[in-house]
């Protein structure tokens, strides 16, 4: 593939942690003071001039999910700092904001987005347009998987495969192969003992809701189609093939208390699809 267009996906992600920021009310599951400038003012001025949108029941199911997996992974990150972790890597960051927006507690962190080189040059041009400035633990690691592997671009942008890493997949497993998966969880596995990924899955299976197409539909069309379902017994059998424990799926009870009580609408996803796994 000798081109290739930024990710459409990463930008309707980013829509809706926006709308949180300009839409729903308190409290704020994910506090993304960064997103809306990251974005630019004519999306603000989109999700402002068609609030209706963005409280249709699905989309308010997916802002739901999208917001409390990346609190899952921020919640757990913080953990994982306090045991040592020195390394995050997130996966297909996309238009992730964790970087330009990090507490405290994340600055001792050594932080490598991996992204497709055109994604990530579209994500620079939007972050210098915003006047969003790079914080100095953060390095930009384009990866063509197609041409390289992970650990490769990792190590070629300075990650230390031996120290503890917290790697951030939120969002990628359904548009890997299950070779490419198993790929994955072999390179957590090898990773020091203490380290961390934090992932979603899911997939493919089940009937379009409703008339509405699936987002797994919605993918395709925009070119960025799913290739692999996983439900939780499928996910088990990859880690433990790759010599990982089971992993810790987000609790029902954390996720109500981040959502907290609301009057916006906001409500607990149907099914737990993020889930951490800590290398032993």
């Amino acid at each position: 593939m000798a081109e290739r267009s930024a990710s459409r996906t990463a930008v309707g992600v980013a829509m809706l942690r926006a709308a949180h920021q300009l839409l729903d009310g308190e409290p704020r599951v994910l506090d993304d003071t960064v997103v809306v400038a990251l974005l630019g003012p004519e999306a603000a001025a989109r999700i402002r001039a068609e609030p209706e949108r963005f409280r249709e029941p699905r989309a308010m199911a997916l802002r739901s999910h999208v917001l409390l997996r990346s609190r899952f992974a921020e919640e757990r990150l913080r953990t994982a700092v306090g045991r040592g972790v020195t390394q995050l890597v997130v996966l297909g960051a996309g238009l992730d904001t964790f970087a330009y927006r990090q507490p405290a507690w994340a600055t001792p962190l050594r932080i490598y987005e991996v992204d497709h080189p055109a994604s990530q040059a579209v994500k620079r041009q939007r972050l210098e347009a915003g006047r969003i400035a790079l914080p100095p633990n953060l390095t930009f690691a384009p990866i063509d998987f197609e041409r390289d592997t992970l650990e490769a671009g990792l190590v070629r942008a300075g990650f230390d495969p031996a120290a503890r890493t917290f790697v951030s997949c939120l969002g990628v497993l359904v548009y890997l192969t299950g070779e490419a998966i198993a790929e994955l969880f072999a390179f957590v596995a090898r990773l020091a003992a203490g380290s961390e990924c934090v992932f979603t899955f899911g997939g493919t299976r089940g009937p379009e809701d409703a008339g509405k197409p699936s987002l797994a539909t919605v993918a395709a069309d925009l070119g960025e189609p799913w290739v692999s379902s996983m439900e939780i017994e499928d996910v088990e059998a990859v880690l433990v093939r790759a010599g990982l424990p089971k992993p810790e799926l987000m609790s029902r009870s954390a996720a109500a208390e981040w959502l907290g009580t609301r009057t916006d609408g906001l409500e607990l996803p149907r099914r737990d699809r993020v889930a951490g796994v800590v290398v032993r």
